[in-house]
């Protein structure tokens, strides 16, 4: 389709104003350069549920200046992860502090971290233009040679750059791995659903479980795993709510059930962990409601880019919660952009631009994909038959998830890997 001169134009034009959306938005910023968000949604209530941040995306955010939008939110420090049997009997205690990875573990009621990063991609007074984000902006496909991104009203507008954060069911994903060896690939269920529950602290009664066992002020994640089920939670928003994912094998494996928000009877909830401890069946039992949320990934993609565009966090990657690290993996991302497209502009080339959207896909490809496996992995039957013992070792991957300081250093270490191996084949030689 040739190009219109009606056609308005932007340096940057990201489909998708979630977590992955907002936060290339708030990296792409710079004096002179415009960047519009198009969002299908009116915005007008995010998802409630807590959510954390890994160290590796933590120091990222960090270094954004993000405290004035977030110290607000009453974001918590995670303090340990704390591994419990079915039997409410303590497994393994994982401590977490800023010095093992420069940044701790940060966790968020979603809402507040997402509103957050709104702010800060609009506000006058973060470095380099504001984003604009225009809501109720389905998008239904792009020209990625052109930068033509098509809307559902019949409109369509051009970015030098395309920037596809529009998640599992990505229209912009169809676009860039059209006639690749993994054209067709769509969200794929795991056999997982999830349970989502979220409760005022205050709420709460006193719970009949031993302090050392649990504690609603504890500021920690807590995981029971028995039964092929397992409960992970944890508080948020400065302990005034406590939040618990259950996840369960797949009731309707068949079903599009991949939303956030399909109602469940809280009765259903209590039933599918009548056999975990009464305390945790306490907490359940004093939520206002819950949803239901089948578990989707995506295999690997052979491309994340093609001609002007390029796909990111669950457009490209997504990932079981079993790491929590799929917000994480979206800053990871973000970052990405920022260092790689940082002197591309409205008169950069298509190739030169093309050049830099590869470079990201070599940065990050494969760490994204490994993690998206760890996750996979994670998400097999983690207790012994008789539930006594959990084969589940949380700090296995820990190393390679948190340790990171951003794409272009990854870039290097990985170099120097290599390079440190070739020069030690050839001394055995």
């Amino acid at each position: 389709m040739a190009i219109r001169s009606e056609v308005e134009h932007w340096d940057i034009v990201i489909v998708g104003a979630g977590i992955a959306g907002l936060a290339s938005a708030i990296a792409l910023r710079q004096n002179g350069r415009s960047i519009l968000v198009l969002e299908k949604s009116s915005m007008n209530k995010e998802v409630g549920a807590l959510i954390s941040l890994q160290p590796n995306a933590s120091k990222i955010v960090d270094g954004w200046n993000m405290s004035p939008f977030l110290s607000e939110k009453k974001p918590m420090v995670d303090e340990a992860f704390r591994l419990l049997n079915v039997k409410g009997e303590l497994q393994v205690e994982m401590k977490l502090n800023t010095s093992q990875f420069g940044a701790d573990r940060m966790l968020y009621h979603r809402q507040d971290l997402h509103d957050a990063l709104r702010q800060a991609a609009t506000s006058k007074e973060m470095p380099g233009e504001p984003a604009v984000i225009r809501t109720s902006s389905g998008v239904t496909g792009c020209d990625c040679d052109s930068g033509i991104v098509y809307l559902s009203n019949g409109s369509s507008v051009r970015g030098s750059v395309i920037v596809g954060a529009d998640g599992i069911r990505s229209a912009i994903r169809d676009e860039v791995i059209k006639g690749s060896k993994s054209e067709g690939s769509k969200a794929i269920p795991t056999g997982l659903s999830a349970y989502r529950v979220l409760v005022e602290t205050d709420k709460l009664p006193k719970l009949d479980v031993s302090e050392d066992v649990f504690d609603l002020k504890r500021s920690a994640t807590t995981m029971i795993v028995g039964h092929d089920k397992r409960v992970i939670m944890g508080p948020g928003r400065g302990g005034e709510m406590f939040g618990l994912v259950c996840l369960v094998p797949d009731p309707n494996p068949e079903g599009e059930g991949t939303s956030w928000n399909n109602p469940a009877p809280l009765e259903e909830v209590l039933d599918a962990f009548q056999a975990f401890p009464q305390w945790v069946r306490d907490i359940i039992s004093h939520a206002p409601e819950a949803a239901l949320w089948q578990l989707r990934d995506i295999d690997p993609l052979t491309t994340w880019t093609k001609g002007r565009a390029i796909i990111i966090g669950d457009a490209a990657h997504a990932m079981l919660p079993t790491q929590g690290q799929g917000a994480s993996q979206s800053i990871e991302d973000a970052e990405a952009l920022q260092a790689f497209l940082s002197t591309i502009d409205s008169k950069s080339s298509a190739d030169d631009i093309h050049e830099q959207l590869l470079a990201i896909v070599n940065a990050r490809y494969e760490r994204a994909s490994l993690i998206q496996a760890y996750s996979r992995l994670q998400a097999k039957p983690a207790a012994s038959q008789d539930n006594k013992t959990v084969q589940l070792n949380p700090q296995e991957f820990m190393q390679y998830n948190c340790n990171y300081s951003g794409a272009k250093d990854w870039v290097k270490r990985q170099r120097d890997a290599e390079e440190l191996a070739y020069k030690q084949t050839a001394a055995r030689a």
